[in-house]
């Protein structure tokens, strides 16, 4: 062996031992109209080569400025007090990560480190289709050629488990639903074979099904490039499923880090204690019929009782029938429809007074699809739709207006429903002046104070502007905007999803509280099976635009009687280390929605499992 072929096999032998990333009482703080507030306080943490470290706490804990302090994407108004970041390139020269040039730190982005982030439809370009930014840092790191880089685009959209691969190719991403847009920023993320890779909450937007496949196509993709993942959520399932090493962050500091195992089996610190105690588990409701609230570390004896407040005996608050959605899809010279995506086919379903119906399913079933069509934001057909047994489908666009009061929505993405220029108070007291509730913004503080309070924000924080909160605090401002007006049906559409498990629990007790003194019912559009089980009387589960199953929770969760369904459940993650387990699937085409124009597809027939219980009668795919 020659002096320089020791030398590089020396070199690479320390490269392989050294962390891939090191920070050091890393002090971050940001500038407001109230002054500095600090965001990060002597944050200190290893990341090694081949790792998976889970950093996990509650909104606004620190989680994501820890990452975009890494990817240097922090706002103008942020300051770095101090600390150090070292990151290891894969040619062994070693980078700080604070002190580097916009341009170096460009070279390394996308190619040594990428990132996952929470929000898809604000890191996806809108003017630009899915093929031209998966291709873009391909070619912008000179990888290859544009031919190559447009194949592998294909391959990664493949991977990461999306149907119809050429039609979302050549989409933009406002066309495809929340999770769709999720899976194509994990794909662009591992574009270029990242030495490092930080996911932000990247199963957040997923159903389990998919997010058991990402968090298998992550794991794979980390064991063959011995790649390095910093895994930022909130999930303590997935924790359990992925990660190697956990750091517990809380306002702003670790308070704990250590190996998943031991993390799980004996936290020391009493906020982990607290976090573990809140995580939801599938199965805890297995011998009660009624819904129940989660029992809290601070009051346990919230969740004893059962939550009695569907009203069954009254005729349905909501009653549906052959709601059917389509969206037309444009070819040819003169751009006629040729096709249409059947994201909606003739569902029927009911909600009383009083009721949690849940719907659940894989992201681009349908879900949101259909809490949109109920309030008309987007173009729906229907046999009929009484609500108070009233038929609201012949009301004109004014006349449904009023109706709005009576059915809110919570939608999934709070950063786009949220407007930035509008202080969060003004936000939530909008509704109550437009529908004459309140005669003034004065009148309307104490309320807004009152709302804040109870999705666990402060009466000061009615000051402060949407970017100003992190994801789920921006989530929690759109539950208690949605709840101002007291409607009698409020559509959830995923509005647990970016919160950690801690606030979860208080908001789904808020939500039943709600639903307790004021009859409210809920349409509960979620994946999260665990927290499913607690909130809903009865679930629908959707697949490919229709409901192939139906029945109370109880027997939908007990007794799984459609394929589907039992493939969904089996899918969830366990919050034991213990139990991590193995996923097989397989790569066939994945069916699709998307028809030749003038298909005429027949209504779904059902047979009956049991009380209230129905099952699709035709064979799906899967």
């Amino acid at each position: 062996m020659t002096e320089n072929t020791f030398t590089d096999a020396l070199a690479m032998t320390e490269t392989a031992t050294r962390p891939v990333l090191a920070i050091k009482d890393l002090s971050v703080s940001f500038s407001g109209r109230s002054g500095r507030r600090q965001a990060l306080n002597g944050v200190s943490f290893t990341v090694n080569p081949g790792e998976v470290v889970a950093v996990v706490g509650e909104s606004g804990s620190g989680k994501s400025v820890t990452a975009l302090t890494i990817m240097g994407l922090l706002a103008s108004s942020a300051y770095i007090d101090g600390g150090e970041m070292a990151f290891n390139a894969r040619d062994g020269r070693q980078h700080s990560l604070l002190g580097l040039k916009e341009d170096a730190l460009r070279r390394l982005r996308g190619r040594e480190i990428a990132m996952i982030f929470q929000e898809p439809m604000t890191s996806l370009n809108p003017v630009l289709k899915v093929q031209d930014q998966l291709t873009e840092a391909l070619l912008d790191h000179q990888l290859c050629d544009a031919a190559a880089a447009k194949q592998k685009a294909r391959t990664l959209l493949q991977k990461v488990r999306i149907a119809d691969v050429e039609r979302v190719m050549t989409s933009y991403p406002n066309s495809l639903s929340g999770g769709m847009r999720q899976r194509v920023m994990i794909a662009l993320a591992l574009a270029c074979d990242p030495q490092l890779l930080i996911a932000d909450e990247p199963t957040t937007a997923l159903d389990v099904t998919v997010q058991a496949r990402i968090l298998q196509i992550l794991r794979d993709l980390q064991r063959q490039n011995h790649m390095a993942v910093l895994f930022i959520t909130h999930d303590m399932g997935v924790v359990a499923e992925i990660a190697d090493r956990v750091v517990v962050m809380y306002r702003g500091e670790v308070v704990e880090q250590g190996g998943v195992a031991q993390i799980f089996s004996a936290p020391q610190h009493p906020y982990t204690r607290a976090l573990l105690a809140a995580v939801p588990k599938l199965g805890d409701m297995r011998d009660n019929p009624w819904p129940r609230a989660f029992p809290l570390v601070t009051r346990p004896s919230v969740g004893e009782s059962d939550h009695k407040t569907a009203r069954y005996d009254v005729p349905p608050l909501l009653d549906v029938r052959g709601l059917s959605v389509y969206f037309p899809v444009r070819g040819g010279i003169f751009s006629s429809v040729t096709h249409r995506v059947h994201a909606v086919e003739q569902i029927d379903f009911c909600v009383w007074p009083g009721e949690t119906l849940a719907i659940v399913g894989e992201s681009g079933c349908g879900k949101s699809t259909t809490g949109r069509a109920l309030l008309r934001l987007t173009h729906s057909e229907s046999e009929s739709v009484h609500f108070q047994g009233e038929e609201i489908t012949l009301m004109s666009d004014g006349a449904f207006q009023s109706m709005r009061r009576e059915i809110q929505m919570v939608f999934q993405d709070p950063y786009a429903s949220l407007n930035p220029r509008l202080t969060v108070g003004f936000t939530i007291a909008e509704p109550l002046l437009l529908h004459g509730l309140v005669k003034s913004l004065a009148d309307a503080t104490p309320l807004v104070q009152e709302l804040l309070r109870s999705v666990g924000l402060l009466p000061e924080h009615a000051r402060r502007y949407p970017h100003e909160f992190s994801g789920g605090q921006r989530q929690r401002i759109a539950i208690a905007r949605a709840m101002a007006l007291k409607p009698q049906v409020i559509i959830a559409d995923e509005a647990v999803s970016a919160l950690d498990v801690s606030i979860q629990a208080q908001v789904v007790n808020l939500m039943m509280e709600l639903q307790r003194n004021t009859g409210v019912a809920w349409i509960f559009i979620s994946h999260d099976m665990a927290v499913v089980e607690r909130i809903a009387n009865r679930v629908a589960v959707m697949y490919l635009g229709r409901i192939v199953e139906i029945g109370p929770r109880q027997a939908v969760f007990n007794s799984p009687r459609h394929p589907y369904t039992q493939r969904l459940l089996a899918s969830v993650p366990v919050a034991d280390p213990a139990l991590r387990g193995e996923y097989r699937f397989d790569d066939k085409e994945l069916p699709t929605s998307l028809k030749k124009n003038g298909t005429v597809v027949p209504k779904m027939r059902y047979r009956q499992e049991g009380p209230h219980h129905c099952v699709a009668d035709e064979d799906f795919s899967l």
